[in-house]
């Protein structure tokens, strides 16, 4: 007879309510007694492992699609997410990482070919102002990193963050003495200025004084060498990418920029002279130099040629040799101005 009284097992749609009541119940009754607060909280733990499960599949078997799309579909239906981002400082560890996977993969959930969490996150952007100052919180930087760059994925919501305040706010989330904390803000940062490029174009086009004035003196002259490589490396990556060729000329048509670079190239560190070399080249490599830039590369022309005689990587690359026999072919030629 046992069999006969099982309770039925929970559907997708049934998790995301219970979910969401115990969120609300978490979020409105913070003076409930302790051993009802540890009840509810291990119902919420369990229901969060449950929804993991369903949108990530296990060792035994794959997710099924139909189940994420009703599931997705009642996350969005109504405020869940906005709720578990709130109430993600009240959970345990487990619960918290739980719920990172379950936010994250949800930006990637299609239903009826259409990311709805774009939809939902465009009607409820001011959710980026807290995934952004969870970088002030040591206990939630992680957790509300990963989220954010999950939600950036979506182009509208990545133009939310790049166009408020809170971009400013990366140069100093980099250099958090906390290290895995400013590792993921710089992946975060990354993200933002790579992902959508026509986005970046605009952004970079149109805030191109301060964002450089900024990214060369608290980055690419930090006194920290992480930040440091990690800046070249990024500015090589957005200077070289067609869609910020206009930012690109205005950039390497700079006296400033290039004493900067001149100086990295002269680091002790190889990986960062090889990534100050991507962004150097291009200096050499602009056809219309402003006198002042000639001026500087011929005076330095000898150190130059010196610095480049013995200059390779580790390993071989003749793309990088290439580049740099052009390099020297353009100094060794200048011209000096009147």
């Amino acid at each position: 007879m046992k069999g006969l009284f099982k309770s039925k097992p929970k559907t997708p749609v049934d998790l995301v309510r219970q979910t969401r009541d115990l969120l609300i119940f978490v979020d409105l009754n913070p003076e409930t007694r302790e051993s009802k607060r540890e009840e509810k909280f291990a119902e919420l733990g369990k229901l969060l492992r449950e929804l993991k499960q369903i949108l990530y599949g296990n060792s035994e078997a794959e997710p099924v699609s139909e189940a994420c799309a009703r599931l997705t579909q009642e996350f969005f239906r109504e405020n869940t997410l906005c709720l578990l981002i709130i109430c993600l400082p009240k959970l345990n560890l487990e619960a918290r990482k739980d719920a990172t996977q379950v936010v994250a993969n949800l930006q990637r959930q299609q239903v009826q070919s259409r990311l709805i969490a774009c939809d939902y996150l465009e009607a409820n952007i001011d959710l980026m102002d807290i995934l952004v100052s969870g970088y002030e919180d040591t206990d939630m930087a992680l957790h509300y990193g990963a989220m954010l760059r999950e939600c950036i994925r979506h182009q509208s919501v990545a133009r939310y963050v790049l166009e408020s305040e809170h971009i400013k706010k990366f140069f100093n989330f980099i250099q958090l003495p906390n290290f895995d904390i400013a590792a993921d803000a710089a992946a975060t940062f990354k993200e933002l200025m790579t992902r959508h490029k026509s986005t970046v174009a605009e952004f970079l086009s149109k805030n191109y004084d301060w964002f450089f004035a900024e990214y060369n003196s608290k980055l690419l002259e930090s006194p920290n060498y992480i930040t440091r490589r990690q800046a070249i490396k990024l500015l090589g990556d957005m200077l070289l990418d067609r869609s910020n060729s206009a930012v690109m000329t205005r950039y390497v048509s700079s006296r400033d920029n290039l004493r900067i670079l001149m100086n990295l190239l002269r680091e002790s560190s190889k990986s960062i002279q090889i990534e100050a070399f991507h962004v150097f080249k291009l200096f050499a490599a602009n056809q219309r130099k402003p006198a002042d830039i000639i001026g500087i590369l011929v005076a330095n022309r000898s150190k130059l040629l010196r610095l480049f005689a013995d200059f390779k990587p580790d390993k071989e690359d003749e793309q990088f040799e290439a580049d740099k026999a052009q390099v020297v072919r353009e100094i060794a030629g200048l011209e000096p101005q009147d």
